[in-house]
């Protein structure tokens, strides 16, 4: 991304407990997208998978991935990841619990936590992202969602 305050407009998004999907690469070349939680860091974006889980396995075969993170309301705005990921044995915890904090709140993110088993730090740069924001483009009274 040539401007990382194209990031920092869409702040309030990245902080949120916003959908996002993990898209990961078998063997074959076929794709398969997952939900997952995520941070913004600054640098990167983070997701931690669960050592058994089978994006790992896609991803310690093949690291290209991409994460797409989006509002489910207007203005519809959301950043999409498209990278080799990294995979950080380090931290894992403290991630986990970062980030499950923004989805479940501190106490139920604690016991979350520590209820799951090993994980892995799948990380994407930041100068990967690009942003995309709808709001030029919808009309006024779609702005505000209604019956």
């Amino acid at each position: 991304m040539d401007h990382p305050s194209e990031l920092e407009d869409l702040r309030s998004l990245l902080d949120a407990p916003a959908p996002a999907a993990l898209l990961t690469y078998a063997s074959d070349g076929s794709a398969d997208m997952s939900p997952v939680w995520f941070r913004y860091t600054g640098d990167a974006f983070e997701v931690v998978v669960a050592k058994g889980d089978a994006k790992l396995r896609r991803l310690m075969l093949d690291r290209r991935a991409v994460l797409m993170i989006f509002e489910t309301d207007a203005p519809f705005r959301g950043v999409k990841i498209r990278a080799d990921a990294e995979l950080d044995e380090a931290g894992v915890d403290a991630a986990r619990r970062r980030i499950s904090e923004r989805y479940l709140g501190r106490e139920t993110a604690r016991a979350f936590v520590a209820a799951r088993g090993e994980g892995m730090v799948v990380r994407l740069p930041a100068s990967a992202a690009r942003a995309w924001d709808l709001s030029a483009i919808l009309p006024a009274v779609d702005r505000v969602r209604g019956p």
